[in-house]
């Protein structure tokens, strides 16, 4: 981390800092300019879930540049952004990343959502657990989906690493994830863990989209 701060003006000097949505001037190389810094909307909270912002069009945008646009150095803004909105976690917590599947993943390159898990561990309280979940079921794209027909798509696609088993059985966990839309895939990997007797499972996502928001 210190070589890294050591770096960071030589690495100014060389790639200037821009807003990854807008293309600004900013201070720092991670975050984004003022103008979509004010763009961004905080969500309601809500028991068992934590969500930085509220999946609005700037969101939608950061969300599809770091999933899609290989912006990976945007991981440790919105990491920045869940845990100043995380409750107190007392304890130890494990931060177990909602899984892509093998094919997925290797389409991809990465996961989002353990990029973010990674970055949310540095702020404290919280342990990776990279590969605690497992998708070893492909499943098609839920949107559009029913209740029952997304719950019956996801039956069997996420399940517990048979190795990781013995560390999840009675442990706090922070779900991380980037988006939450439904809440089916978030509570397939509840039930997996709950399961393999997680003590507690708590929601944590850059953006979430409101069932008025459709």
């Amino acid at each position: 981390m210190a070589l890294k701060h050591a770096f960071a003006p030589l690495v100014d000097l060389i790639y200037p800092p821009r807003c990854p949505l807008c293309g600004d001037a900013i201070a720092a190389q991670e975050g984004l300019c003022t103008d979509c810094w004010s763009t961004l909307e905080i969500p309601p909270r809500e028991d068992g879930v934590t969500a930085a912002t509220l999946y609005n069009d700037t969101a939608r945008r950061l969300v599809l540049n770091f999933k899609h646009g290989r912006k990976i150095a945007l991981a440790g803004m919105m990491a920045r952004q869940i845990a100043a909105r995380l409750p107190e976690l007392d304890g130890e917590w494990l931060a177990v990343p909602v899984p892509l599947h093998r094919v997925r993943l290797w389409q991809r390159g990465y996961n989002q959502s353990a990029l973010i898990a990674g970055e949310l561990c540095k702020h404290g309280h919280t342990t990776l657990l990279v590969d605690g979940l497992l998708r070893p079921k492909r499943t098609p794209s839920l949107g559009g989906l029913g209740r029952a027909e997304r719950a019956k798509v996801l039956q069997g696609a996420i399940t517990v690493n048979p190795a990781r088993r013995e560390r999840i059985a009675s442990a706090q966990i922070l779900l991380v994830d980037d988006v939450l839309t439904s809440g089916a895939t978030s509570k397939a990997c509840r039930a997996a863990l709950k399961q393999a007797g997680a003590r507690k499972v708590h929601v944590a996502c850059f953006s979430r989209v409101l069932d008025h928001q459709g």
